[in-house]
């Protein structure tokens, strides 16, 4: 019995700072995709007839590696024996090419770009837990940034 109890209070400890975590990333998240609304990011291929001349190009990537937390491990283990949608990892991979994308446009700003078109996203999982089980994941955002030159100055 006092096993159980050190367990319950484990979870529900895992759950508690696990929450309080995504939501906290959650908010960076918002805040940081309305900083960015400036450099628009597009899947197409072809850059517009119209910006074709008089433009540099380069490549831009974001990356990043987020790892579940055991409490959400514990549910998505649950939901196996059942079935259905894994909701607790619907989160992580939201949470994962969210913030792939905002390091792109960031890299992006960096170089100077204005917008990133063919933009791709990778995703694959790097570490395994227990029994196969999503351990972390880690999505590759990247795409060509379109960078406008000025004209020379004139004297």
């Amino acid at each position: 019995m006092f096993e159980l109890g050190i367990v319950l209070i484990l979870l529900i400890i895992g759950y508690t700072f696990g929450r309080l975590a995504e939501q906290r990333h959650y908010r960076s998240i918002i805040r940081r995709e309305a900083d960015y609304r400036r450099i628009p990011v597009f899947a197409t291929r072809h850059l517009p007839k119209d910006l074709e001349p008089g433009i540099k190009t380069t490549l831009v990537m974001g990356s990043v590696v987020i790892s579940v937390d055991y409490f959400k491990r514990f549910l998505a283990g649950l939901r196996a024996l059942v079935g259905g949608r894994m909701k607790s990892y619907e989160s992580l991979i939201d949470r994962a090419r969210r913030e792939a994308l905002l390091r792109l446009q960031a890299q992006a700003e960096q170089e100077g770009g204005e917008m990133v078109f063919n933009v791709k996203l990778e995703t694959s999982s790097i570490s395994k837990g227990a029994r196969n089980t999503v351990g972390s994941v880690e999505v590759l955002a990247y795409g060509t940034a379109v960078i406008k030159q000025r004209p020379p100055d004139r004297e």
